[in-house]
């Protein structure tokens, strides 16, 4: 018999941060040069006209005017665009 209390180990204990994802601006909201409109996994939304694409997928204004989503192509892909206010 083993003289030593079997020591247990834990699985749990560990927790991810949170990465903050999502629509920072919504359909209609003006936006200036730089402001981020989305943070993303992947390319849920595509983009448009007057936006630009971070290494991350992070969609950004390029131009001023107001954030326009919309669902193009036989794909239907959405994409997000600025359209001059």
């Amino acid at each position: 018999m083993a003289h030593k209390k079997g020591v247990g180990s834990s699985r749990n204990g560990r927790d991810s941060n949170p990465k903050y994802l999502g629509v920072k601006i919504y359909g209609g909201e003006s936006v200036e040069p730089g402001n981020i409109i989305l943070r993303q996994r992947g390319t849920q939304f595509h983009p448009g006209a007057g936006v630009g694409c971070g290494r991350d997928y992070t969609l950004f204004a390029l131009t001023e005017g107001k954030v326009q989503f919309s669902v193009k192509g036989p794909k239907k892909r959405r994409t997000i665009s600025v359209v001059s206010a």
